[in-house]
């Protein structure tokens, strides 16, 4: 039985967010939804993956040896990629819970489905970009369940980091310190506390595990006078600037470098917000810059449920707190302020006096106080090549074939003034 991790109809609902890569890319607690999918199946099961087309090359060089788009046996069980992982999806999975002809549903998004290559590849072989949930569900015997957990809508990736972070951090080594602590640093509850292999902490930091835990990753460092408390994740390679102040469920991906003060956030791998300012309930997309001074409003003056803005469409996210979500490579200038709930795309550069909409389109450039300009194309990737070549990242020609091709997608249905 292959097993095939998918993206469905509903991956659309994540945008921009996931124009660079698929949805179980997107990380809410301490790891991607790719990464809990492998974390739990170690061992047990080797995962398959489905992708929009134009999304594969680029993920098969970051994932070498991985099937992808490919099948490699007539009898496949499609696990939603949206999904949650735990130990009752694998359950499922190592357990042929669902029988061939059979699929599992929840509140309308297909969850589980056991089929054959017939019912989802195209002529010539192809696997459709997004595979229709529904269409399939009603082409099998489908059962009503309850009780697992996916991504439902954009701001899942904030509404459930706080729980998937205390749930991750039982995969952690906690207590285990193996790096460089200076004498003068203070680790309270150290045995909550994870300093990884190579890593540093400085002069004066403070990791205050007594609520909650800290990891400190590989080769990371924590400079003189940071604060970090009340849960906190850096990964490998992460750089906390001096004075930082970094504290209440949040996740920093490898080598990003973050200072000011940064509270109930995800950000992604390479990015950087290293400067003062201040960010709360965001979602910070590999690649962004956050200029020095930029700073984030999470709650409405009125203290009412915040709303999004994508595409016009407005969204009601029945949340209180809800700060800034910001698509890959998407970068503002020094005192950037954002209001609560702003949707920034990909590739998006955001400059000038005063607050810009809730909504920034991709691959624009201006405030939009007066509309956006478009982001030339080739400007757009010799930024982005540019900026990778900083962390020591050359872009790839699939890279940048997928770069280019998401800017045209992007461009083709905005209207810039």
């Amino acid at each position: 039985m292959q097993v095939i991790i998918f993206e469905d109809e509903k991956t659309l609902r994540f945008k921009p967010l996931v124009n660079l890569k698929p949805v179980f890319g997107l990380y809410t607690g301490c790891f991607s939804l790719q990464q809990k999918f492998e974390h739990a199946a170690a061992g047990n099961v080797a995962l398959s993956y489905h992708l929009r087309n134009y999304l594969a090359p680029w993920f098969i060089e970051q994932h070498p040896g991985i099937t992808v788009n490919t099948i490699v046996e007539d009898d496949l069980l499609l696990v939603n990629g949206r999904l949650l992982c735990d130990r009752a999806v694998i359950d499922v999975i190592l357990e042929k819970a669902v029988e061939p002809g059979q699929a599992m549903i929840q509140n309308g998004s297909l969850l589980f489905c056991r089929t054959s290559p017939e019912s989802i590849v195209r002529n010539a072989g192809m696997f459709p970009d997004l595979i229709d949930g529904n269409k399939l569900a009603g082409s099998v015997l489908a059962r009503e369940t309850s009780g697992f957990r996916l991504l439902e809508n954009i701001w899942d990736v904030i509404a459930l980091h706080p729980y998937e972070l205390r749930r991750d951090a039982a995969s952690l080594e906690l207590g285990r310190h193996e790096g460089v602590i200076h004498s003068s640093a203070v680790l309270v509850n150290p045995s909550n506390i994870v300093i990884g292999k190579g890593a540093v902490v400085k002069a004066g930091a403070v990791l205050d595990a007594s609520d909650g835990f800290i990891h400190v990753g590989a080769d990371a460092v924590v400079e003189p006078l940071a604060v970090l408390m009340q849960q906190v994740y850096l990964a490998s390679g992460v750089r906390v600037k001096a004075g930082a102040k970094i504290y209440s469920n949040v996740v920093i991906g490898r080598f990003s470098k973050v200072g000011g003060e940064i509270e109930d956030s995800v950000i992604e791998p390479y990015a950087n917000k290293q400067h003062d300012g201040y960010l709360g309930h965001s979602y910070i997309s590999s690649w962004c810059n956050l200029g020095a001074g930029t700073n984030t409003s999470d709650l409405k003056n009125n203290y009412s449920k915040v709303r999004l803005v994508i595409d016009g469409q407005q969204l009601q996210t029945d949340l209180q707190f809800m700060g800034l979500l910001m698509a890959d490579h998407a970068k503002c200038s020094i005192n950037s302020m954002f209001s609560t709930g702003t949707v920034v795309g990909t590739a998006a550069n955001i400059f000038g006096s005063g607050m810009p909409p809730k909504y920034v389109p991709s691959f624009s450039w201006g405030n939009g106080l007066s509309g956006f300009e478009l982001y030339q194309i080739e400007k757009a990737v010799d930024t982005a090549r540019k900026v990778m070549e900083r962390r020591q990242i050359d872009m790839s020609i699939a890279y940048d074939r997928m770069f280019r091709l998401v800017a045209q997608l992007e461009t083709a249905r905005k209207v810039f003034v």
